[in-house]
């Protein structure tokens, strides 16, 4: 059953198709790989999902209810949640605080209790805490550097901490922008292995861009292929890997003699 799909998504700037009808759909509970050459239009469509961009054509449905013209925050509090390429995280602020923000999407109580942080603002805060503190730092094995200031991590660290925030935000669907992108091998099979147990064990369909070849075989189900803003191929990866189309996209044609 599809927990998020998009049909004949198309998208131009200034003249340049980035994307022309692209269309498919991301099971619920799986993990769906998006994968192409530099260009081929892959982020753009993660913008689109999860509301930075709007599409010049098309839809972008999310557990069966039409969200093209929902705004980014909205989309977020209903269960999209988002990592980026480029770390996007507040350098100054303590690991523990730039996981709260991502939380904070929740929140429920009004603006006058929240400025004067008493009753239920405080009690919602203290819970908010208490869930990012035991759940998603223990989770991700980041409790030792919880207190510390995100510009003194290591850049491996920083994407765990944004990966914290996302989870922070309870997604039902995480979208992933190169999550090991710049990581060394350790860095990357932890990521990796981060990655499954999002999926497996708090049930949280993952969506992502990857380079990694080996990452996108290890952990995925399905991959979808795009080639200059268009689909390409669609399939399990050991059939996408395979492919004519796929090895053409990506090597170019074979030259003769």
């Amino acid at each position: 059953m599809s927990i998020l799909s998009v049909e004949n998504l198309s998208l131009t700037f200034g003249g340049l198709k980035v994307l022309s009808n692209v269309s498919f759909e991301v099971n619920e509970g799986e993990v769906f790989a998006i994968i192409g050459p530099n260009g081929a239009g892959k982020t753009s469509i993660l913008n689109i999902i999860s509301g930075f961009y709007r599409p010049g054509a098309g839809r972008v449905f999310f557990e069966g209810r039409d969200v093209t013209r929902l705004s980014g925050d909205r989309r977020a509090a209903l269960g999209l949640g988002r990592t980026f390429q480029n770390i996007a995280l507040y350098r100054g602020m303590t690991v523990l605080d730039n996981i709260k923000l991502g939380a904070h999407s929740r929140l429920k109580t009004g603006l006058l209790s929240a400025l004067w942080y008493w009753g239920a603002a405080q009690r919602e805060e203290m819970e908010l805490r208490r869930e990012v503190e035991d759940e998603v730092i223990d989770f991700l094995e980041i409790e030792s550097i919880r207190r510390q200031s995100v510009a003194s991590l290591a850049y491996g660290l920083q994407k765990r901490v944004e990966l914290a925030r996302a989870l922070a935000m309870r997604p039902k669907v995480l979208l992933m922008d190169e999550p090991v992108a710049g990581m060394n091998a350790e860095e990357t099979e932890d990521m990796a292995r981060f990655i499954l147990d999002i999926n497996e064990e708090r049930n949280v369909t993952i969506v992502l861009i990857e380079h990694d070849m080996k990452v996108i075989m290890d952990i995925s189900e399905r991959v979808l292929v795009l080639s200059f803003g268009q689909k390409l191929v669609e399939g399990k990866p050991e059939e996408v890997q395979s492919h004519p189309a796929v090895i053409k996209a990506y090597l170019g044609e074979k030259r003769g003699g």
